[in-house]
């Protein structure tokens, strides 16, 4: 299979529009048009009855300690862990590409409804839902796609990875609550042709280069 995107090239820089905040002089960052980028696969494997999305970030810092807090930095070397941003499921095996911001445009406070999304799709819960727990004027369910917004102290460039799963059935059937781990718990177990996958690149960091 393979996966690319006209909204930014492989390995290479994801565009402020299709982020979940932007840099700002001020404020250090600011909300953004969180557009889902587009995307389109081909070499479709033979049998295939429908697709899943994940895109997740896999260089989130394990703590939180130096986060987004004036005067420090989050340093590259900190173990790091996932965080999801997209997890579209049951793409019916005739669509092959999701073109921008149809799934996503704009921030939206509390988050997007789920799981169900046009034309019987479902929409999983990213982990902004676990990041606005806590925030009076933010917390909620984020389902769907909302983009990066990386602490805007860390020394590292987040990659972005978004992958595309060819399944042997027409819907994943998912235990518990459709979240990263659930789904991936479920893709493990469930009869997958192939994937492909794509990387973007981003950072609010500004004194942090993005090659």
């Amino acid at each position: 299979m393979q996966l690319i995107s006209y909204s930014f090239q492989d390995g290479q820089a994801i565009p402020g529009e299709f982020a979940f905040g932007i840099p700002d002089a001020a404020a250090h960052v600011a909300l953004s048009s969180n557009r889902n980028p587009h995307l389109a696969w081909s070499d479709i494997p033979e049998g295939t009855q429908s697709f899943v999305i994940i895109c997740h970030d896999p260089d989130v810092p394990s703590r939180g300690d130096d986060v987004n807090q004036e005067g420090r930095e989050v340093p590259v070397e900190l173990p790091r862990i996932d965080f999801f941003h997209w997890l579209l499921l049951d793409i019916p095996a005739g669509i092959t590409q999701i073109e921008a911001g149809s799934h996503s445009s704009g921030v939206t406070p509390r988050g997007k409804p789920g799981p169900l999304a046009a034309d019987g799709l479902r929409h999983g819960i990213n982990d902004y839902t676990a990041w606005f727990a806590d925030d009076a004027q933010m917390k909620g369910e984020y389902y769907g796609y909302d983009g990066p917004c990386p602490p805007w102290n860390d020394r590292l460039v987040h990659r972005y990875i978004f992958t595309v799963y060819a399944l042997a059935t027409p819907t994943l059937a998912v235990d518990g609550p459709l979240t990263g781990a659930s789904v991936r718990a479920a893709l493990a177990a469930a009869p997958v042709l192939g994937q492909a996958s794509l990387t973007g690149l981003y950072r609010l960091n500004p004194s942090v280069p993005l090659d």
